[in-house]
Order: C-alpha cells, then structure tokens, then sequence
C-alpha cells in the first residue's frame, strides 16, 4: 500500500496502443487446421490470462478525503492484498480533484462524497461518473461557534453552512429540523438558501467550502459541518449542538460511496474494493475509531 497527500493531481496522458494486423501464408488443409487449432488454444489462454490479472497483481489508485476515508483504506489495504489488490490511496483536500482525477485517468476510483453531490458534480461538469456502493454515513451537525446553545441563538445570528448544493441543503434541513428556519418542501435536498420561507430569528448565512467551516466557528455562531470535515478539525459529534438522525432519510440519501467511470463499474478489482469496504470488519473499525462521528451503512 502507498499513500499519497496532494491538492491537485495534474491530468494524466492517455496512450493509445495500436494493433497491426498479420497475414499468414497459405497451408495444406492439414497445416490450417493444426494452425487454427493453436491459435485457438493460445487465444484461449490469453483470455484466461487476462481473466486473472483482473484480479491478482493490480494496483488501484483511489482518492480519498483524508478523514475518514483514507484511514479507512488503509485499514482495508492489507484484506484486498490477500486477494493480489495492491491499494495506493491518494489523499486530497478538496472535494473537485478526486472527481477529476478519475475523469482524467490518473485515479481508478475515489471515495469521499455521497450520490446527491456525485450528480450534481455530473450535472455541472457534463461527466457520467457512477456509483459502486455505498459504505457509511456521516451525520452533519450543528456546532457552537460564538453561542453554544440553540436556545439562546440570537435574532440576527450569523450561521455558517457549506456552500456546494446538495451540502447546503442538508444543512438548511437539520435547521428546519430544529425548528429555525422553514425550507420549500419542493426544493428538498438541493435546497439553498433563496428556498428557505421562514426565518423568524433573521439568520444570517455565510457559505462557505466546507474544509473552511471548522476555522470559520470563532467568527459565527453556529456552523453546520460535513462529518469528515468535523473530524479532522477535532470536534467531537457528541458535542454537536443538534445531529441528523442515523436512520433517517439523511442517512439513504448521503451515505458516502465508491464513484469511478461507468467503464470500470463492473471491474473486479474495483468491484473487490466495495466488498471489503461493506464487510464486517470495516463496519467493526468504524464503529470503534469514530464514537458515532461515521456510521457504516453494512
């Protein structure tokens, strides 16, 4: 296994291989048929050949948010070893390049965000990634910035949420689950705020990336934050000031999955990732690593 930290990935070139045809000399009857015969023998064992390398001797490059997803993968990396996977986790920052890397060729995979974000990601970039299965699910929360008890959120108060869309309606939907605001029931999950219908107290909202959020809670008094981005900032959800509901629709909707293009969906090697990521011994290191912070969906 090798683990890799980047920003960016740069783009990858693409070679084309090309095949040249051959002609054979004319035979016998006799010299054709033992001809064809090993040819198609030996066809016969490429084929078999090419079946195993599927899935013995490969390495998977997969990009991954670094919290909770990498530490993830490396806890799988040596079960897909025993089965010939060499895993090589890339770890990014940003929730754009690892989409872009797959689109590009330089990531076979990736794994850091939920199917809402995945379309709109297609949507707005004209691409067709896809969904291998889901793996866990990472309640958003409300944490304390400047007031540290939703009772006592001021009118006027400025609330800090992600400021991609499908994040931004979740966050508009956990404060219409406590009762702040209201939101266009139309709307639902890619809600923004130019949805919301009722704002009795006057929030105030500041969007923001949602790796920003965690810095963002001296200068607000609430922010909402993405689970993973509330790890790596060290808050702890059991301090959360309000959390999604782990069986609610929230957590059908934004369990976070394995994406790669549609022409690798059925590649086993990848297709052995997601078995890995959806057994019981993953499900067992996320239940004792993250205090309920992520929750495996198997």
């Amino acid at each position: 296994m090798k683990t890799i930290t980047l920003k960016k990935i740069a783009a990858s070139a693409v070679s084309i291989a090309l095949l040249a045809n051959f002609a054979g000399c004319s035979q016998a009857e006799e010299t054709q048929a033992t001809t064809a015969a090993g040819t198609t023998a030996a066809a016969a064992s490429d084929e078999t050949s090419a079946d195993a390398e599927t899935t013995e001797n490969v390495t998977l490059v997969v990009g991954a948010s670094i919290t909770p997803h990498s530490e993830i993968l490396e806890f799988a990396a040596p079960i897909l070893a025993e089965q010939g996977i060499t895993l090589e986790i890339v770890q990014i920052e940003d929730s754009i390049t690892p989409n872009t890397g797959v689109i590009e060729g330089s990531l076979d995979a990736n794994y850091f965000q939920h199917v809402p974000y995945l379309e709109q990601f297609n949507l707005e970039n004209g691409s067709d990634l896809v969904s291998v299965g889901a793996v866990h699910y990472e309640p958003f929360g409300i944490y304390a910035g400047r007031t540290t008890d939703l009772d006592e959120l001021p009118d006027g108060a400025t609330i800090a949420v992600p400021n991609n869309v499908t994040n931004e309606a979740r966050a508009l939907l956990l404060l219409e689950q406590e009762g702040l605001i209201e939101v266009d029931d139309e709307a639902g999950i890619n809600a923004t705020i130019a949805d919301i219908t009722d704002n009795p107290h006057d929030l105030q909202f500041v969007e923001l990336a949602p790796e920003s959020l965690v810095a963002s809670l001296p200068d607000v008094d609430i922010a909402i934050i993405n689970g993973n981005y509330a790890i790596e900032g060290g808050l702890d959800v059991n301090d959360a000031l309000a959390v999604e509901a782990n069986d609610g629709l929230a957590a059908q909707t934004y369990g976070n999955i394995v994406a790669t293009s549609p022409d690798r969906a059925d590649d086993p090697a990848i297709l052995a990732l997601v078995e890995v990521l959806q057994g019981p011994e993953v499900a067992q290191f996320i239940e004792e690593n993250y205090n309920g912070a992520v929750v495996p969906l198997y």
